[in-house]
């Protein structure tokens, strides 16, 4: 529960430190007093949307922190736990400040987190009814939310929501491929007739090197096999050859050694180099002896390297890169078939994913519709207690005209009234007046937080349009719904304020030229003098003042 709200600088408050206690706590004013600026400053501090419009004028920032027991509250303290942002104590303080600049700063426990962080958060801390939930109740999306929350089906709805997010996910890369294969068809054409012609000519990985080494050495055969027994001669064949020359030497310093021994090593390199040579030249013999001289190999080499030339020209390739570029072409034409491959399984897919959320969405509805019977007798029987004895209401759940995955399931909702005898049940929006809807409204808020384990609720002023005795009853309805859970009420009516376990009144002062707002306690006097007011205005009689020391018995009886 809410226990410390401190604000400072904010619309026209200065400095406002307010401590709440349990039960129901209802909040009285002047018109234009600025009741509901305590309402605003926590929605603030909850993650709402900051306005720079805000701040105090002639002030730099406000700030706005709020306490909270948690001890009660094992979902709030297990998300703080996974966000790392406990403490020792069972306790949470929410801290918001808000800059000139239109920036703002966002904190849990003084730990530094985006306004996100808060608002989820502060969904397991506090629920706000605000004095337009009237309106939406009109809203079909609305409608099915009160009626969700009432159930409390979260796991059925989380059920719904990721098989409708799994559907959407299928579906969109559905979508993608088709797109994609309708672009690519023209595209997969002109793929599978250039692999094919690449997969006929079936050029093998490094082969241009071997055809082209290949192609050098026989066509030029005749040249290599002459020049080979040329130099042959030259250097082992003939009488005067370099081999004879360089032994004749060899041999000349070998015998000079005798007389210089310097002249050993030149001797000794000599006679190597007579070895060297004359070991190549039994391998020149052998290579020329085996030099192969064909005519009709080198036509087919010249036949493939002209049509690896022709197919390179043709693709804007090299030669040594057409391979390569032959195993790309292959790649995007089985990614491409890969793709039709993928839509059949979607197909499939999609087609599994669709029972599973039918299946999903069917238990919600199921739900639903228990839900909906149980709070048809409530909403009628509250209804009743607030004048409208003769009220009917009823909770329509039909199923979607087409069958097509959405994210809460396939029903469609229309909450249904009749509020006289005789008249059929119709439309909320067509039958119910302001007033009625008001009714409704607040009676269906406070059945469903009886039904929601939020530990603080804040109605401000939801009851615009209600007076006599059904504000009494009213009044009594919050009451009730304080003995379990933290109320907290903006009012202007007696009778609801003086159901309240406490009461908070709100002034506005105008000091040297500044507007300055204060909220109190008020203790039993002057909470009589207050209701006075309420009753009668700003002239308090003993009549007024006995007629609120009464409602006050009465009410919280």
């Amino acid at each position: 529960m809410l226990i410390n709200l401190e604000i400072k600088n904010f619309a026209i408050v200065n400095a406002l430190n307010i401590e709440w206690r349990a039960g129901m706590t209802a909040i009285t004013g002047e018109t234009g007093a600025g009741k509901s600026i305590a309402i605003d400053a926590l929605s603030l501090c909850l993650g709402e949307r900051a306005d720079p419009a805000a701040i105090r004028p002639g002030t730099d920032k406000a700030q706005i922190s709020a306490h909270f027991d948690i001890a009660d509250l094992p979902v709030a303290q297990q998300f703080l736990k996974e966000h790392m942002l406990n403490n020792e104590d069972q306790d949470c303080i929410l801290r918001r400040v808000i800059s000139k600049n239109g920036r703002s700063k966002s904190y849990i426990n003084g730990v530094a987190v985006t306004a996100g962080q808060l608002k989820d958060l502060g969904q397991y801390l506090i629920s706000i009814h605000g004095q337009h939930a009237h309106q939406l109740l009109l809203k079909p999306e609305h409608q099915l939310h009160l009626l969700d929350a009432y159930a409390g089906h979260y796991s059925l709805l989380n059920a719904v929501t990721t098989q409708y997010t799994h559907f959407n996910k299928l579906q969109r890369e559905y979508s993608e491929l088709q797109k994609q294969q309708q672009t690519q068809a023209a595209k997969q054409q002109l793929l599978e007739y250039q692999v094919a012609e690449l997969d006929e000519f079936a050029l093998e990985e490094g082969e241009f090197a071997e055809i082209e080494a290949e192609h050098s050495r026989l066509s030029h055969s005749q040249t290599i096999i002459d020049t080979c027994q040329r130099e042959l001669s030259y250097l082992y064949e003939n009488d005067q050859t370099v081999l004879s020359q360089l032994q004749h030497s060899a041999q000349q310093f070998s015998e000079l050694s005798g007389y210089d021994s310097n002249l050993n090593p030149i001797a000794l390199m000599l006679e190597e180099a007579a070895v060297q040579i004359e070991e190549a030249c039994r391998e020149l013999r052998s290579y020329s002896e085996n030099i192969d001289q064909d005519p009709m190999r080198l036509q087919e080499l010249e036949e493939r390297l002209s049509k690896t030339m022709d197919l390179s020209r043709k693709h804007a390739v090299k030669p040594d890169e057409l391979y390569a570029f032959h195993q790309q072409l292959k790649s995007e034409l089985n990614d491409i078939s890969s793709d039709s491959q993928r839509l059949d399984a979607l197909e499939q897919e999609i087609a599994d994913a669709i029972q599973a959320y039918n299946i999903a969405a069917k238990g919600l509805s199921e739900s639903r519709h228990a839900a909906a019977k149980q709070l048809n007798e409530l909403i009628s029987k509250s209804m009743a207690s607030l004048s409208m004895e003769n009220g009917r209401f009823a909770i329509e759940l039909t199923q979607k005209s087409q069958q097509k995955p959405a994210a809460k399931g396939f029903d469609d909702i229309e909450f249904l009234v009749s509020t006289n005898p005789g008249q059929p049940m119709q439309p909320l929006g067509k039958v119910a007046s302001g007033g009625e809807l008001s009714r409704i409204s607040l009676a269906i808020q406070v059945i469903i937080a009886q039904r929601v384990t939020t530990p603080t609720l804040i109605f401000d002023e939801v009851d615009v349009g209600i007076s006599g005795p059904t504000a009494s009853q009213v009044g009594k309805l919050l009451r009730q719904l304080g003995k379990s859970t933290q109320v907290i009420c903006v009012t202007h009516l007696p009778q609801v304020a003086c159901s309240g376990h406490q009461q908070f009144f709100v002034a506005k002062s105008v000091e040297n030229g500044e507007t300055f707002t204060a909220m109190k306690p008020l203790e039993h006097e002057m909470r009589v003098e207050e209701i006075a007011r309420l009753i009668g205005g700003d002239k308090i009689s003993a009549t007024t003042k006995a007629s609120a020391q009464e409602l006050l018995m009465v009410q919280s009886a």
